[in-house]
């Protein structure tokens, strides 16, 4: 008899491996023996196949509950798929008819499935998965149940490359996360699962855990007010950048966010992922110094406060040679386990993230780095250390030596390390593969949840191929680190798919087929822009930290003289008046921390693109995620647009042109109030929101006043100020968002243009005092400010946008000093 043919995936499997060796593209990840116990251990404890499959199903009645009887979806075990995590998708052989399944997805696990399911969506019905403020997902081009398309026969494999996708920074949770309840987690873990997250941070809640350890050390309620920070901002109490600073936590707060923890792992598990828990960093509270006098603490310096004020700044550090430092640990990890049954034994410390260590000799680090893996090894002994390696981009301490000593001071495979900034300053190269230590090939992208048309795909779609591929690699993942999310879908879209990717995207094919999935439709015109901002806006190759300095939203808190004003000839005049006041750039240390906003495209192409968007946007005006990118691009370029006007006020002043300055002030503040018309006619632009939504969490009055200043604090002061000295850190985690112009933004600028114009008409310096003092007492005031700001969007985005195209950008040839008049008069909206 002849030989029986082989089974279906069998010669999947046969296909990945011939591909792989034909292709001379490596298909296996380093093995690191405590890493190969640690997948072990993730496989034996996880969830049952039935509760992850369940998990699957409930995310596809959410996402499209139209088709929850096209797909069946079934559990795998690694071995089906070749040693790996994958998924495998097949035409269901039981298919009939509209009412039983079509598509047959299998996987190693729930999130393998769940990205099983996106990966069809996305390449057989050119579907779209994003945030819902950047748009949501695009499901129109899904045929209905009965008509899905069919895949190859034989099915498809997909095999990670690598094992983990890693998500979140440790300061996402305050940045993005800070005010979400569970129908927003639950979103959120949906599309964690849909791009194959299998790795993400779960920081929610700890404050609870740590005041029941502390409990034991006689440290009371009260003790703690002082100690963690306000809900929008605890990542960096935790990080013992800061503490009290928009406190104290009311106990009802501290038992609601271990509530949502515990639904948040929950679901989590249910899925297969691997939460990441924290552990002890040795950030203390100071009453526990007062009880404990001879242990070994670290009295840390400012961290961004005005004048050091003791009152927030400069925390109390543990040192890790103190054996009170291991008890501790061992402590909070031990209550962790207890309070939510289970840990993935995975836990992240970053003791050193922003602080110095005291001392810079090896020996010494070495010996921080070994206690502080014996606090979590203590509590758990399958324990995994993950840092942030932020510390090696960031300080210039860490030197070959120092940073040699912390990576080898636990044993290889019981740390592993994100090279946090990969995509632009990737670590890895320069430290010899972080000198053995596994790492994981991050994304950072984005700081502080701020908007900017920015992004590096190319370095996307083939950094992590190179990292893995490299001579002696240690890679064992992916992951995406921003700061804050819900911006740029594009990059996001890309960075998730590349947990799958075991060669370079093309990217031209790619970008191309981008538009179509987004918005629902082939739209030519729309490729063509897409190809444009590609080359543009997201091929940022000049290595800065895209931090968005516009501007509208960080305004120059400086002199005018300060500014620099490229190509200005200022002309001699008898009226000096205006020159700076005598050694005030010296005297004021503010000068030096005066950002450019950064530019790296083309700003005429860009301009080129959204001409486009408006030429072929009504074949796709009901699309959403339509919308947002219009709002988006439009928002790019006419802030770019106001840089430039902004520097010929400045060129103004300077040669004492006072109608120059005057027309060019009203023309600024006409585009700030016109942006907060364009920005409130889509959900994703709303300041309303992130107010409401931090007002929701509040059981009182009082909380809903403490939550609404916390929230109002962090997007526009952030940390904290005197009358005439702004804080250090204001505008750091600035908005576009509709209300936040209209009422911040905009009459701040007006104070600036106030006193420039009285400088001017007085012949007198410019009174950078006396605007530091209306600026600041604006800002205080607006903090503290209870008015309350839509959370629907109004007006036609389309139809706005052309207008401010034909008002501003059509004539943005004439920014010359001269022919001023050619301005015209202002398009109606």
């Amino acid at each position: 008899m002849p030989p029986s043919p082989p089974a279906p995936r069998l010669l999947l499997l046969l296909a990945l491996l011939i591909a792989c060796a034909a292709s001379g593209v490596g298909c296996s990840a380093p093995r690191f023996a405590q890493l190969d116990r640690l997948r072990e251990l993730h496989q034996r404890e996880r969830r049952p196949a039935a509760e992850q499959v369940d998990a699957a199903r409930g995310l596809l009645a959410r996402l499209l509950p139209s088709h929850s009887a096209s797909f069946e979806f079934r559990v795998v075990s690694t071995e089906q798929c070749g040693g790996k995590a994958c998924f495998i998708i097949n035409n269901h052989p039981s298919f009939d008819g509209e009412a039983t399944p079509e598509i047959l997805i299998l996987g190693a696990s729930g999130v393998e499935i769940s990205a099983g399911l996106h990966w069809y969506l996305k390449n057989y019905c050119a579907a779209h998965i994003s945030w819902a403020k950047t748009g949501g997902s695009q499901l129109s081009s899904v045929p209905y149940p009965g008509s899905l398309p069919r895949v190859p026969a034989g099915g498809i494999l997909i095999q990670r490359p690598v094992d983990w996708s890693y998500y979140q920074n440790a300061v996402t949770s305050s940045y993005s996360f800070a005010w979400w309840d569970w129908e927003r987690w639950e979103k959120e873990i949906d599309w964690m699962a849909l791009q194959g997250i299998n790795l993400p941070l779960a920081f929610t809640g700890q404050e609870t855990i740590w005041q029941k350890v502390f409990q034991r050390y006689n440290i009371s309620k009260s003790d703690l007010d002082d100690f963690f920070g306000g809900p929008a901002f605890l990542s960096w109490s935790r990080m013992a950048n800061m503490h009290g600073w928009g406190g104290p936590l009311p106990q009802t707060w501290l038992d609601d966010q271990l509530t949502l923890q515990k639904k948040i792992l929950s679901r989590m598990y249910a899925f297969g992922m691997s939460p990441v828990l924290p552990a002890f960093s040795g950030n203390i509270p100071a009453a526990l110094k007062l009880k404990f006098p001879s242990a070994k603490v670290t009295h840390l310096g400012n961290w961004f406060t005005v004048d050091s004020n003791p009152r927030w700044c400069c925390t109390y550090l543990l040192d890790a040679s103190d054996p009170l430092y291991v008890e501790i640990g061992k402590l909070f990890i031990e209550e962790q386990i207890r309070e939510y049954g289970r840990t993935s034994h995975v836990y992240n410390c970053d003791t050193f993230d922003e602080n110095t260590p005291p001392l810079s000799d090896p020996n010494y680090i070495s010996s921080l780095g070994a206690a502080t893996f014996r606090a979590m090894q203590s509590g758990d002994d399958d324990a995994i250390w993950l840092m942030q390696g932020w510390l090696f981009t960031y300080d210039p301490f860490w030197e070959p030596p120092q940073m040699k000593a912390l990576l080898h001071s636990v044993p290889v495979g019981r740390m592993i390390v994100l090279d946090l900034y990969a995509e632009v300053k990737p670590v890895w190269i320069n430290s010899d593969q972080f000198y053995g230590v596994p790492y994981i090939w991050c994304m950072l992208h984005n700081f502080a949840a701020d908007f900017e048309m920015y992004g590096i795909l190319d370095a996307v779609a083939s950094g992590p191929i190179d990292a893995r591929l490299s001579e002696k690699s240690t890679m064992v993942g992916v992951g995406m680190s921003m700061e804050g999310i819900e911006q740029n879908p594009i990059v996001y879209d890309l960075m998730s798919e590349m947990g799958f990717h075991h060669r370079q995207v093309d990217l031209q094919v790619w970008v191309e087929t981008y538009p179509t999935r987004r918005y629902g439709k082939s739209v030519v015109g729309l490729q063509d822009a897409w190809r444009i901002l590609h080359q543009t806006l997201y091929n940022c190759t000049d290595g800065k930290n895209d931090k968005n300095r516009d501007v509208i939203v960080a305004f120059p808190d400086v002199e005018p003289f300060v500014i620099q004003t490229p190509g200005l000839c200022t002309r001699t005049s008898k009226n000096y008046s205006t020159m700076p006041s005598e050694n005030s750039v010296v005297r004021d240390a503010s000068n030096d921390a005066y950002d450019q906003p950064h530019i790296w495209y083309d700003t005429i192409a860009v301009i080129h693109a959204l001409e486009l968007f408006l030429e072929y946007g009504d074949e796709v005006s009901d699309s959403n995620t339509f919308r947002y990118d219009l709002v988006d691009l439009t928002r790019q370029a006419l802030a770019k647009y106001a840089n430039q006007i902004f520097l010929k006020i400045i060129q103004g002043y300077k040669s004492n042109n006072i109608n120059q300055v005057t027309t060019l002030c009203e023309r600024f503040l006409n585009i700030v109030e016109d942006l907060d018309v364009l920005l409130a006619s889509h959900e994703g632009f709303l300041l309303g929101p992130w107010l409401e939504s931090a007002k929701g969490l509040a059981r009182d009055h009082e909380q809903e006043i403490q939550y609404e200043w916390n929230a109002r604090t962090q997007i526009t002061m952030w940390f904290d100020n005197t009358e005439t000295k702004a804080s250090l850190l204001r505008d750091y985690a600035n908005k576009y968002w509709s209300g936040l112009l209209r009422d911040y933004y905009g009459p701040r600028a007006a104070i600036y243009f106030k006193h420039l114009i009285s400088s001017l008409k007085k012949k007198e310096p410019f009174a950078l005092e006396e605007w530091r003092r209306e600026w600041i007492s604006l800002t205080n005031n607006w903090q503290s400010d209870m008015k309350v700001f839509t959370t629907t969007a109004t007006g036609d985005t389309l139809n706005i946008s052309r207008a401010l195209d034909i008002k501003y950008l059509r004539n943005a040839d004439s920014l010359g000093l001269d022919g001023m008049d050619s301005f015209g008069k202002p398009a109606s909206l």
